[in-house]
Order: structure tokens, then C-alpha cells, then sequence
């Protein structure tokens, strides 16, 4: 089952797919079922790898190495650790939250659009398990044709624009990516002989400073567009306006959190010392990511982009985690990763919720909702909170871990980062106050019905994930900090290695010079 189990995860949805395909178009109820009971026992699946997971343990589990194309050296290779595993179980956990949300949402094309679904989340959990460069290539690109549809078909007014501009930055950056991802092949063969992909392998390749600049920033550049960072930003608020719920809660929870594990998993052990050289570069970007989204999201008058731009702010707080290099930032911009999917996942289903009922997402079209929707108007205010970062909630812990390894770093990164957290307040209070409260001044909010059963089971778990993570968060800690420790002994190690590499290079080369 060890061996298997990620392969059942990452295309366990095919399955559903070639169920879905011999289904009628017309059957509308069976099209739902069929998709949310097979992402629904993929999430239950996926809790066999939580429970077997060996927390002290900081190499791949659950790992699989079989033999694909023989003579390019490409393998089928599996396996997930510290970093990759809560990434998996949050894909799994939102998918069919947002399958569900979907139910009432989509009336035009409805077999296309949960086929698409599913189909993403196979590119998703592949991602997140691959071990092969060639392997992680496919599924990356592979999760971009599903999105595509999903926006460009069931996504708003501006829905074409949006779509073409999604996939205009990120195969731009992809296209670098696979270049790099090239060069290392050929390097590996030039060193060693053989011709592989395997990620493992590469990472003990001696790669020359001046080569590995170039490579460094071929990766990040991809990564730093997925995330998206400042200013690579642009397309980020438009794909989540235009795209239908459930879309922005996949973009939103798992798709940006592909840029930022591309940075632990690929840009950290492959070229530590261009990554650490390039520290202050990456840190002043993801601040001015905080205090430019925070900024921002206050002057928005539409719910949907004030979440969207709200995202940029707290993305830059994992990525400022990251570029920290030590034990805490590292930690908590992965727990970060996982709170953000929770919290701005549930905001956006929040979001849709309230659209399927007013058919609009201005904030002045609003004010007085919780007096017609109480229980609406609970769950809204425990999810901003939680994104805001209060105490006992998710957001808090993250944020507080990210800040304190950002001190033990640089103490200035750390005051300037804060602001984010203050204007953070003001922005998601603000526009909950606007919305929630206040006089009915609408005729259309006094008809409002509160949420029905169905969105409240969307909800509930996203709420109990908000606190459990917020009051007891040493079952994450646990299982991510071995793999972060070993990451950067490592990255450290193998930093040192080649600066002393790069020097006897250099004192060879004046010696033949000397001589000549």
C-alpha cells in the first residue's frame, strides 16, 4: 500500500472521469454525485498517508521508482515529505468543498465543468508527489489546460481576457523552467555519464556559481508568477474575478502554493548559494507584496478582488518565511501555505455564496446582511478573523512563526512585514462592518435567506480546520520540521561545498595562466 498509494491519490480522479464520460449530459444529479463521491473518497484515501507518515523520518515516504522511458532516463518517481504532505491533504480537503459548491453554481455544461474538476486535481496532487523533473514538468503543465476551460468557459463577463493572460504569464515562465530543467539533464550526463530526470539525483550535482545564477532564476521566475509575487501579480486578481467559484477556491487554496513549494523543493537544494546570495532580492520583493496587497485591498469595492489582492499580501508572508533560511521562517511559510488555502478558500466560498443570492459583489450593494443571515454572518466573521491572524486561529500561528524567523533573520523585514498584519485588519474589518452590518438600505438584501444545509457542510470543516490548527498546531510542526531541518543542513552544506569548489577553480585557473 506504501508504494501504491500516491499513484491511487494522484489518478484516482481519471476514474471519475471515465465514469462521468459514459454518463449522459442530462443527468444532472448523476453528473454531481458521481464527481463529489470520487473526490470525496480521495480526501478519505489520503488520510492513510497522514496517519502512516513517520514524523522523525526527514527523507520521502511512500516513495515509487519505476522505470518509464528507458533510453532518456525518465522515471515514473513518487514520494512526498515534511513539505510536500499537508499540500496533498489540502488539495484533497478542498476539492470536493469546492465540487459541492459548485452544486447550484453551474447550469451550463455541467458534465464538462466537473470532468475539468477532477481532472485538475490530478495535475494538482501529481505536482505535489513528483520526483522525476520530466514527470513534475507534465503534471504542471497538464494542470493548466482544466483551468483554462474552467475560466475561460464558466468564469465572468471578462472571463477570455482573464484566461489568455493567466496563461500568457505562466507558460512564459513554465517555458524558462524547461530549459533550465534541460541544462541540468545534459550537466548530469557530462558529470556522470547517464541521462536522468531524477530530482534526487540532480541535487548532488556540482553546479558552477556563475551556472547556477542563470538556472536559479529560470526556476524562480516560474515559481515567483505561480505565487504570484510583486511584480509578477498582474494576472492574479483578474482570473480570480472572472473565475467561477469553485475555481478561485482551487487557485486560490492549492494552485499559488505550487510557486511557493517550487522554491523549497526545487530552487533551495538544486542552487543554494544563488538562492541564499539572493535573499534580500526575494525578502524586499515579498514585503513589498505584503504592504502593496494589504494597501490595495483597502481601496476595492468589490468583495471578490479585495480576496484576490489580499492573497498577494499573504503569499508575500510565506515567501518572506522562506527567504528567512532558518528552522521557524521555514516552518511557519509552510503552515502559512496551508492556512492561507483554508482561510482565502473559505472567503471565496463565502463570496459565492452571497453572489448566488444578490448576483453582485460590491460592497456598497450590501450593509445590514446579518440581520437576514445570522449563521451567514457567524461563519463570514470567524473566516476574516482567522485571515486577519487572531489568536487561536490558524492565521495566527503561521504568521507569528513566519515573523519570528524573519527576526531571528533580519529585524527590519520583520517591523516593516507587521504593517501587513495591521492593514490586514483594516481591510477585512472594514469591509465585513460595510457588508454585515449597518442599516438595510437595498430591497433586494430584506429577501435574503440564510445558508441552507449543504453550505453549511461546505463550511463546517473549513471552520474546525481554522481552529485546530489555531489551538493545537504541534501535529503540523512535527511531521514538517525534520524535512526543513535536513533541508537547510543541506542547502548550508552543499553552499559552503561549492564555494570552496568555486575558489580551487579559480586558483587553478590563474596557476594555467601563470604557466602559459
Amino acid at each position: 500500500m506504501d508504494s501504491s498509494i500516491l499513484t491511487i491519490l494522484a489518478f484516482f480522479p481519471l476514474l471519475g472521469i471515465l465514469i462521468l464520460l459514459v454518463v449522459d449530459k442530462d443527468r444532472l444529479g448523476a453528473i454531481k454525485t458521481i464527481a463529489f463521491v470520487t473526490s470525496l473518497l480521495i480526501a478519505l484515501i489520503s488520510l492513510y498517508i497522514y496517519f502512516n507518515f513517520k514524523p522523525d523520518a526527514p527523507g520521502m515516504q511512500f516513495s515509487i521508482n519505476k522505470t518509464w522511458i528507458l533510453s532518456l532516463g525518465i522515471n515514473y518517481h513518487l514520494g512526498i515529505d515534511g513539505i510536500s504532505l499537508f499540500l496533498v491533504l489540502l488539495t484533497t480537503f478542498l476539492t470536493p468543498l469546492a465540487i459541492l459548491s459548485s452544486w447550484s453554481a453551474i447550469t451550463d455544461k455541467v458534465k464538462g465543468y466537473y470532468i475539468s474538476m477532477l481532472f485538475l486535481e490530478t495535475g494538482m496532487i501529481g505536482v505535489f508527489v513528483s520526483l522525476d523533473l520530466f514527470l513534475f514538468y507534465v503534471f504542471w503543465e497538464l494542470m493548466l489546460i482544466p483551468m483554462y476551460f474552467l475560466i475561460g468557459i464558466w468564469g465572468g463577463p471578462r472571463r477570455i481576457y482573464a484566461t489568455v493572460k493567466f496563461v500568457l504569464f505562466t507558460m512564459t515562465g513554465s517555458l524558462l523552467m524547461l530549459v533550465a530543467i534541460l541544462v541540468l539533464y545534459f550537466m548530469n550526463h557530462n558529470l556522470s555519464g547517464t541521462y536522468t530526470f531524477n530530482l534526487l539525483e540532480i541535487n548532488k550535482l556540482p553546479i558552477p556559481l556563475g551556472t547556477q545564477f542563470w538556472l536559479f532564476f529560470a526556476f524562480a521566475l516560474a515559481f515567483a508568477i505561480k505565487v504570484p509575487m510583486f511584480p509578477f501579480h498582474t494576472w492574479l486578481p483578474d482570473a480570480h474575478v472572472e473565475a467561477p467559484t469553485a475555481g478561485s477556491v482551487i487557485l486560490a487554496g492549492v494552485l499559488l502554493k505550487m510557486g511557493t513549494y517550487g522554491f523549497l523543493r526545487f530552487c533551495l537544494p538544486l542552487f543554494p548559494n544563488a538562492f541564499i546570495d539572493y535573499t534580500w532580492l526575494f525578502s524586499i520583493l515579498a514585503i513589498i507584496g505584503i504592504v502593496y496587497g494589504a494597501i490595495v485591498s483597502i481601496r476595492q469595492v468589490d468583495v471578490k478582488s479585495l480576496v484576490a489582492f489580499s492573497s498577494v499580501s499573504h503569499l508575500g508572508f510565506v515567501m518572506l518565511g522562506i527567504f528567512a533560511l532558518n528552522i521557524q521562517g521555514i516552518e511557519g511559510g509552510i503552515l502559512q501555505m496551508i492556512n492561507h488555502g483554508i482561510s482565502t478558500g473559505a472567503l471565496f466560498l463565502i463570496v459565492g455564496m452571497i453572489y448566488e443570492r444578490r448576483h453582485t459583489r460590491l460592497i456598497e450593494d450590501f450593509g445590514g446582511v446579518s440581520k437576514k443571515m445570522p449563521v451567514f454572518a457567524a461563519f463570514f466573521l470567524i473566516v476574516a478573523l482567522s485571515s486577519i491572524g487572531l489568536p487561536g486561529t490558524n492565521g495566527f500561528v503561521g504568521e507569528f512563526t513566519i515573523l519570528l524567523g524573519t527576526f531571528k533573520s533580519n529585524v527590519a523585514y520583520a517591523v516593516i512585514a507587521s504593517l501587513g498584519i495591521i492593514l490586514a485588519a483594516v481591510y477585512m474589518l472594514w469591509m465585513y462592518q460595510r457588508t454585515m452590518f449597518g442599516k438595510i438600505i437595498h430591497p433586494e438584501n430584506e429577501k435574503l435567506r440564510d445558508l441552507n444545509l449543504r453550505e453549511k457542510l461546505i463550511l463546517i470543516p473549513l471552520i474546525i480546520a481554522i481552529f485546530w490548527i489555531g489551538i493545537y498546531p504541534t501535529q503540523f510542526f512535527t511531521r514538517i520540521e525534520p524535512t526543513v531541518k535536513s533541508l537547510i543542513e543541506n542547502a548550508k552544506m552543499k553552499y559552503e561545498k561549492n564555494k570552496l569548489l568555486d575558489e580551487s577553480l579559480k586558483v587553478d585557473s590563474r596557476q594555467i595562466k601563470q604557466i602559459e
